[in-house]
């Protein structure tokens, strides 16, 4: 499958590859995202917004990651960024990361369901075998949404990333497996069946 053809379709999320013509709606959803400076580089210019693009998309035509826009379906808008990345057809495994997203679409549906989509293509489409995902030890709301929708606590990463602001992050490691995939989707229908 080639990645121009990727759609991940929900009832509140859509996901989309990250295209230049989305630059305007990005920087308009980086708005109100407080997590710039902590983990990834600002959004706070059109011209951040192209380069974000322009280096995902560098990634992009290299093989190792695939970006995606995140929709709100019922806005009809950008509301945050998501991609594979660390793919590996190899070992058929891959992380997802490089999330973020509007402050508006936190703890909703389009959050859970942004999530379940992008494990359904990793596991169901892609045949992976391991998901990982990480998050910053001090992130304690990241590490509660990763363990609610079934990732499993490998360990911590010390001194794992020094950020934008010379802070040295330790990370927190999670994972899902192929085999914990049917009792993870389970638990995230359940949740967007509420």
């Amino acid at each position: 499958m080639t990645t121009d053809t990727i759609e991940l379709q929900g009832t509140r999320a859509k996901l989309t590859l990250l295209m230049e013509q989305h630059a305007e709606m990005l920087l308009e959803a980086a708005k109100d995202t407080p997590i710039w400076g902590v983990s990834l580089k600002g959004i706070v210019t059109l011209a951040d917004a192209k380069q974000y693009i322009g280096q995902a998309k560098i990634e992009e035509a290299a093989g190792t990651c695939i970006p995606f826009v995140i929709w709100d379906t019922a806005q009809q808008k950008i509301v945050g960024s998501t991609r594979f990345f660390d793919i590996s057809a190899e070992h058929r495994g891959l992380e997802i990361g490089y999330t973020w997203m509007n402050r508006g679409v936190w703890r909703t549906r389009v959050n859970t369901e942004c999530k379940y989509l992008l494990l359904r293509e990793a596991f169901e489409q892609r045949s992976m075998i391991r998901v990982q995902l990480k998050a910053d030890l001090r992130n304690t709301r990241s590490q509660a949404a990763i363990e609610r929708i079934g990732g499993v606590k490998e360990g911590v990463l010390r001194n794992h990333r020094v950020l934008n602001d010379g802070y040295i992050r330790d990370t927190v490691m999670y994972s899902i497996t192929n085999q914990e995939w049917p009792a993870v989707k389970a638990k995230l229908e359940s949740f967007l069946s509420q």
